[in-house]
């Protein structure tokens, strides 16, 4: 690996996961590694270790000045230093105006970690990290005016016009499946195996009374206990069922949003698939989009002007 290539450290700072690049001067990532230490494990005092030791994995001699940006959890309230929120609609090309500067003592690195964003008007809600996925997305592909999913274990959907982003909202969907899987009845149905061949025909199944009737979501959640009981489905199906209408649901709450021109889809290859499955049931489209190459993209614009 050669150190001197490396001009400055992109970072994405999760919950579970850290994940950094070594990027040139031109803006090329050239070297990259990931640390287990997310925000979720660790202490405030901790935060500096963990990333002079991701650093080091780069390449990055210690004690070299190097300029590090950081976007994610690491600015939450719990992280390693707030960076309050900008608040909705909001350019998102401004990101890098609002960021803070943790103490690093006795080390080189420069660290700038970014803002999430928040909304007030229409109903409360937060981002931290999917914001600079948008700016990313606005910086790949200029232009783009519309409706943004960004899947995942909160899943947030934006409404983006360039790099402005005019309203968001979130849906637990991921973390709702994750507590009626280990913590309600339907656990009892939800046994392993989940990935087994019935999976597919019970997500169908799921996602296509999720998007009939979203209103009876919570009358439909106990058709997986009762088709476990009566129909002999198993765990697989169940499995499946479940999180099928969860997300038909999800989508459902925003089909009147969605235009002709294909949604972006930021997030694993596995649940961008899913969510394009649903999307073309309910007539519409979906396009996945490489979350590691907008989190960089989004970096790379919101560093210009500090470059």
């Amino acid at each position: 690996m050669v150190t001197e290539s490396i001009a400055w450290i992109a970072v994405d700072w999760g919950t579970s996961n850290l994940r950094a690049w070594g990027m040139s001067a031109a803006g090329r990532a050239v070297a990259s590694a990931t640390s287990e230490k997310g925000m979720g494990k660790l202490a405030r005092a901790e935060f500096p270790a963990a990333l002079e030791a991701v650093a080091a994995r780069l390449g990055v001699e210690a004690g070299a000045a190097m300029a590090v940006l950081v976007c994610g959890m690491a600015g939450a309230r719990q992280g390693w230093l707030e960076a309050p929120y900008i608040e909705a609609p909001a350019d998102l090309s401004g990101l890098a105006r609002a960021a803070v500067q943790p103490e690093m003592p006795g080390s080189g690195l420069e660290v700038r970690i970014l803002p999430g964003v928040c909304q007030r008007s229409g109903g409360d809600n937060v981002m931290r990290g999917e914001e600079t996925q948008l700016l990313g997305l606005a910086s790949l592909h200029p232009g783009y005016a519309g409706l943004v999913c960004m899947p995942g274990t909160h899943s947030k959907w934006a409404s983006l016009n360039g790099t402005r982003i005019e309203r968001f909202s979130t849906a637990m969907t991921g973390e709702v499946f994750e507590v009626l899987r280990t913590h309600s009845v339907l656990r009892h149905s939800l046994g392993e195996p989940l990935d087994g061949p019935g999976r597919e025909a019970g997500f169908a199944a799921g996602a296509a009374d999720g998007l009939a009737n979203p209103e009876n979501l919570l009358g439909l959640l106990f058709r997986v206990r009762a088709g476990a009981l009566l129909s002999d489905r198993q765990a697989d199906w169940c499995a499946g069922y479940l999180s099928g209408l969860l997300i038909g649901t999800e989508i459902a709450a925003h089909r009147a949003e969605i235009e002709a021109e294909p949604v972006p889809l930021i997030g694993s290859t596995a649940l961008c698939r899913l969510y394009a499955q649903v999307l073309s049931m309910a007539g519409k489209s979906g396009r996945p989009v490489d979350a590691t190459e907008v989190v960089l993209a989004g970096l790379k614009a919101a560093r210009g002007p500090l470059a």
